[in-house]
């Protein structure tokens, strides 16, 4: 990237599922006319659409959006993969404009695209093999109390129902003794552009029954019958995620489908816990409730002005 860009600002906006981060970023993209940038890792994959709770059609055309329905289940995509393809994207962005929108609840991917990623170490195959049929034969229960014993902090970040995510972890360790947490941007890169971060968070008991809210509409709106078109796909990556894999074992019989809509609304839960426990951490974010659009705008204001 060009170091030409000093002039130029990245707003990321993070925070918690359901707490309104793409209303938030239409609205700001459409204050600076300007795109955004999903960095939701679930929206990337255009077959699952209702359980990933993409950006509808107006909102769509509200403002120009990236990395929405922009690559198929059947394709590994990483962080990585998306740390050099999105910061391509924020360049071209930036010959247009002099702001670009980074939205997401997605914390790898947040952090690969502002701060950068380590280079990774060389992984024993055969503790990998090892480990995927570990997963296949006693379920990622075993996976997960593993990474949870040797590396809790990144036990803590990432999603627990993923099953790569969890072999990542533990394949590191194993290999070479030393916990991935520790590996995850020990040293931040520089980039050639101002960065502005935003964080949305509210009363937790408002944030629960907005989340419920979403899942049951998820499920009115056919969540059920798309999970049942993935069968197929079942094994990919991609969908061993909240909202698909509780639907998946409805069809496996092995709960009820009220049993599997509560897990949903649970994991969920769960999950925009552990997203607010990372974002967190993270000092620069300056945090706001999701009714302050104005108050959000003009704090960005305030800051484009000093840049």
């Amino acid at each position: 990237m060009p170091e030409s860009l000093n002039s130029k600002t990245l707003i990321v906006i993070v925070g918690p599922t359901a707490i309104g981060k793409t209303a938030l970023a239409i609205e700001v993209a459409k204050y600076f006319n300007t795109e955004i940038i999903s960095a939701d890792s679930r929206q990337f994959y255009r077959e699952m659409e209702i359980g990933t709770a993409k950006p509808n059609a107006k909102e769509l055309l509200a403002a120009k959006h990236h990395f929405i329905n922009s690559h198929s289940v059947n394709e590994l995509f990483s962080t990585g993969d998306f740390e050099l393809e999105a910061l391509k994207t924020i360049e071209q962005i930036f010959e247009q404009h002099d702001v670009a929108i980074m939205v997401g609840g997605s914390g790898l991917y947040i952090n690969a695209v502002v701060n950068g990623l380590d280079e990774m170490p060389e992984i024993n195959l055969q503790i990998r093999e090892k480990l995927n049929l570990q997963f296949e034969e006693e379920g990622i229960s075993a996976i997960q109390n593993q990474l949870k014993e040797y590396d809790p902090e990144y036990f803590e970040k990432v999603d627990q129902n993923n099953p790569q995510r969890m072999i990542r972890g533990l394949e590191v360790f194993l290999s070479t003794g030393q916990k991935l947490s520790s590996m995850l941007s020990a040293t931040k890169k520089q980039r050639p552009f101002e960065i502005i971060k935003i964080g949305l968070n509210t009363d937790r008991a408002k944030l629960y029954g907005q989340i419920n809210n979403r899942v049951d509409k998820m499920v009115e709106n056919g969540l059920v019958e798309e999970v049942r078109s993935l069968i197929f796909f079942r094994k990919n990556n991609a969908l061993n995620t909240v909202g698909y894999s509780e639907i998946f074992d409805y069809f496996d019989e092995t709960i009820s489908l009220n049993d599997a809509i509560s897990a949903i609304k649970q994991n969920t839960r769960r999950f925009a816990k552990r997203q607010l426990t990372w974002f967190r951490r993270d000092e620069e974010i300056n945090w706001f409730e999701p009714n302050q659009t104005e108050q959000v705008l003009n704090l960005i204001a305030k800051n484009l002005k000093t840049v």
